[in-house]
């Protein structure tokens, strides 16, 4: 309490004896002084009483041939005064030259004035080749004290691209800013290169940032000059603070702050400011003057209309309308431009919605035929099913999630439709509809959640493992799929593509096959196909790669490629076998030759089944993966054997099933009569019996 009581009796005592001694030499008006074409304003002077100190007293000299601005005790050139506590002035470069030693480090202390270097509106910048810049403090004869403020490196390797003018970037040029605002520095130099020696300077400095950025066309300008500008920041001291509170005002604001960082002596310093609505000299009595805010004509201007401005002081305000009939042409006109921009609103949303729906119609009519709709249609009429019972046409609305054919596959995608509105069979997908009405027609299948056997195989989990029980399953599903494709259906029908990915699971991983974009149906009494060869690569049939000719035995090979995967656990095609047994097909079949059937099935399968099951099912195989394809099984006789060993699996006594699977066997021999003794054989000659001869099953 007693502090504050002092420090404001101090304050009175000294604004008392400002009044008595007044603000100086009668003679100066207060009005901005001009020396070339720099304004001086009050707190800084030329003339005698018309600055506040000496620190701001300014010479205008005239010794050049047009008068320039110096500060009286620095001896800088000033360029330009700002109110808001900033100037400007010229500050010299310094240089470096290492083939001649010369140094050039101009040392211009501020200590003890009201200035100080300003970080924020300064860069420290050094242009040269291999250059090390660096701004250190002023006591330099001893090291131990030295504080470095800021510095940076630039190189000028071969091949650099070098600084344009538009980037200082490090090459040849480098810049950064300072740590804090300074009152003294030291500027060093150095090579980055020992003992080198060329002929070119090096610079350094601080620098005007905006300055330095927007002003030159070309950084290395600035090694032709010996002074570049330089932005100090100003500040009064609070002993003068009685010369401003004489003078100020309600309408200016005087704001104290510790200038330790500026004047080194933990005096305080001080700034002033004009109020809002007010622009002036905060410095001078009576310098901050009222804005005229209504001198500017947008003022109180709405919708192209003006009202009455009446300018206050430190501001103003619109006078309110008073005229009843300018208030009722305002509403009269804001209700005409509200409803006639409803009605532009709602015409022109109405007939974008018309012509878009027009648009959708004729889009939607211009895929439906590009998609191969109108054939689909025919082909579907000449069917002899009922089109509305197996295939229905969707359109673009009904369909949120749906498969996407490649449309350069249209043949295949309508092709698909056609076969599998023949198909009604538990194991096959089934295909819901199609919508042709979409830019890439789609195929909507029935939902199939536990995706792919391939996926089941090589991805499994703890919780659903690929069992033998589960793999047997599948495959007699499957058998049992193809086998009525190829017989049962209206019209029989090749698939052409049986692998693991195009066989599905659903919820109960009951197996579903699918993908008969490749596939084709033919008439009853044909044959064979002559097509041009497709399929996958490990599942195709040698004789249809050769001759093109696809028959039903091409679908039994590949069937026999997945049999095997169900028993070995691996894939159709690897790269880590053996060069000859890269195909799963040649790989069992040399195994089982070799007497080494047991060591590639998959260890879960020698857990889980007997070994009897796991020898009928791999002969099964081998006859399947024939190269003769007349040799080969066809898939009724498949489907019964793998029924059967399923059977045997499931039942405890062996006897029970004995005559059923002597019969399916009997019958086996009986239609492949022309088959060799030696693909009925056991896995191979350590499997099978003494006698020489094996069937699939034994018991």
């Amino acid at each position: 309490m007693g502090m504050t009581v002092g420090m404001v009796f101090l304050l009175w005592s000294m604004n008392v004896f400002i009044k008595a001694v007044g603000l100086g030499n009668s003679s100066c008006s207060g009005a901005a002084a001009v020396c070339g074409n720099v304004t001086i304003p009050y707190p800084f002077g030329i003339e005698p009483g018309c600055y506040i100190d000496d620190s701001f007293a300014i010479d205008c000299n005239n010794t050049l041939g047009s008068p320039k601005p110096f500060l009286r005790r620095l001896d800088l050139e000033v360029l330009d005064i700002s109110l808001e506590g900033t100037l400007r002035v010229n500050y010299p470069m310094s240089s470096w030259c290492p083939m001649s030693g010369t140094e050039i480090a101009p040392n211009v202390s501020l200590a003890s004035s009201p200035f100080v270097f300003s970080k924020l509106r300064n860069i420290f910048v050094s242009i040269g080749c291999d250059n090390l810049a660096y701004a250190l403090s002023s006591d330099v004869s001893n090291s131990s004290l030295r504080s470095i403020y800021g510095g940076c490196m630039s190189v000028c390797e071969k091949g650099a691209i070098q600084s344009n003018g538009s980037s200082c970037n490090g090459i040849g040029c480098c810049k950064t800013t300072i740590a804090s605002d300074l009152d003294v520095f030291t500027t060093r130099i150095q090579s980055t290169i020992p003992f080198k020696r060329t002929e070119d300077c090096n610079y350094a400095s601080l620098v005007d940032q905006k300055w330095f950025e927007e002003n030159l066309t070309n950084h290395f300008e600035v090694r032709k000059m010996s002074l570049v500008p330089v932005v100090l920041n100003w500040e009064i001291n609070a002993n003068l603070s009685s010369l401003v509170m004489e003078t100020n005002s309600s309408h200016s604001t005087c704001r104290f702050a510790n200038g330790s960082s500026l004047l080194g002596n933990m005096s305080t310093t001080f700034t002033c400011t004009c109020n809002s609505g007010f622009e002036g000299n905060p410095y001078l009595v009576d310098g901050c003057q009222d804005i005229d805010e209504c001198a500017n004509l947008e003022v109180c201007s709405f919708y192209n209309l003006r009202y009455p401005c009446v300018n206050v002081l430190g501001g103003y305000y619109c006078d309110p309308v008073s005229d009843h009939k300018s208030r009722n042409k305002i509403i009269i006109i804001g209700i005409s431009t509200g409803f006639g921009l409803l009605f532009l609103f709602i015409g022109g949303w109405w007939s974008y919605k018309l012509v878009k729906k027009r648009k959708n119609i004729k889009r939607k009519e211009k895929f439906f035929k590009r998609n191969g709709g109108l054939l689909l249609q025919q082909q579907l009429s000449s069917s002899e099913m009922a089109v509305e019972k197996t295939t229905k046409l969707f359109n673009s609305k009904e369909l949120e999630k749906a498969t996407v054919i490649d449309e350069g596959k249209l043949k295949e995608f309508i092709n698909e439709v056609v076969i599998l509105s023949q198909i009604n069979h538990r194991n096959v997908v089934k295909l819901l509809g199609c919508c042709l009405e979409i830019e890439v027609p789609l195929l909507v299948y029935e939902f199939i959640p536990n995706g792919t056997l391939s996926q089941y195989l090589y991805d499994q989990n703890e919780e659903f493992p690929a069992t033998w029980d589960m793999r047997l399953q599948i495959a007699t599903e499957v058998a049992g799929a193809l086998f009525y494709l190829h017989s049962a259906a209206s019209t029989p029908i090749y698939h052409r593509d049986i692998k693991t990915t195009n066989i599905l699971l659903d919820d109960k991983y009951k197996a579903k096959v699918a993908d008969f974009g490749p596939s084709r149906s033919i008439v009853v009494d044909q044959t064979h196909l002559t097509t041009v060869v497709q399929g996958t690569f490990g599942y195709l049939d040698p004789e249809y790669f050769q001759s093109s000719q696809f028959t039903e035995k091409s679908d039994v090979y590949s069937f026999g490629v997945v049999l095997v995967e169900l028993l070995t656990g691996e894939k159709a095609i690897s790269s880590t076998r053996t060069k000859e047994c890269r195909s799963l097909a040649t790989y069992l079949i040399h195994s089982m030759e070799e007497n080494n059937l047991f060591d590639i099935i998959d260890a879960r399968v020698m857990k889980d089944a007997k070994q009897e099951e796991i020898i009928a099912v791999a002969n099964l195989a081998k006859m399947c993966l024939n190269l003769n394809r007349k040799e080969r099984p066809i898939m009724k006789e498949v489907a019964k054997q793998l029924e059967a060993i399923q059977t045997l699996q499931k039942t405890p006594n062996v006897q029970q099933t004995y005559e059923e699977v002597k019969y399916v066997r009997t019958e086996m021999y009986e239609q492949w009569d022309d088959v060799s003794t030696s693909t009925m054989l056991g896995a191979n000659s350590g499997l099978a019996s003494s006698s020489g001869s094996r069937p699939l099953l034994s018991f």
